[in-house]
């Protein structure tokens, strides 16, 4: 198994989903990214974590740590080893104090929360980069032709002398690209 070491770039609202965050994890020698869809209760979790922020109260990872260490059991790694129908699964590799590795299946919004806690690295393998790039790739453009599409189709709401009101505003604040499309609407109206 070829593992390629992840970094947790960080995380945003999901564009994709409605009251989802979108964790972005990047592979450590390379350019490219897993962005994985998840729910805010993990990512809230995540985010206590990276900030290393004190809860009065343990959070389920904050526990799961706990008792882990307690019992002398250690995280060695996370592997997040595949993707079916655009879920990430993943596997918790620990070791107990008998040096016998164990790995446990988990949600990869779970594995990366007790991670972090375990300051462990997060690992993958090509396939799921290749996967999710081209994947992503995809999301994005279609997501842009459709923001860009939808631009057009509120232009064509306005009236001519609207878009000239607008595009002198564009104008003045410099904002070309849009001034653009105005234009080329006005023009398309002449003919």
């Amino acid at each position: 198994m070829n593992l390629i070491k992840l970094n947790i770039v960080g995380y945003s609202h999901s564009e994709f989903q409605q009251g989802a965050f979108a964790l972005i994890l990047s592979e450590e020698k390379g350019k490219r990214n897993l962005s994985i869809v998840i729910g805010a209760c993990e990512a809230q979790s995540i985010a206590i974590g990276l900030e290393k922020i004190k809860v009065p109260r343990p959070l389920t990872h904050d526990l799961i740590k706990d008792i882990a260490t307690k019992y002398n059991i250690n995280l060695c790694y996370v592997y997040i080893h595949q993707i079916i129908d655009g879920i990430f699964h993943s596997f918790l590799f620990f070791k107990n104090q008998n040096g016998i590795e164990e790995k446990v299946d988990a949600r990869t919004s779970d594995a990366v929360a007790i991670a972090i806690r375990f300051n462990v690295p997060i690992y993958t393998n090509e396939d799921i980069l290749k996967e999710t790039n081209l994947d992503s790739l995809k999301k994005y453009n279609n997501s842009k032709k459709k923001k860009e599409k939808e631009k057009i189709d509120n232009y064509s709401n306005f009236s001519t002398n609207e878009l000239k009101n607008k595009l002198k505003k564009l104008l003045l604040l410099e904002n070309y690209e849009e001034a653009v499309k105005i234009r080329d609407e006005i023009k398309k109206r002449k003919k």
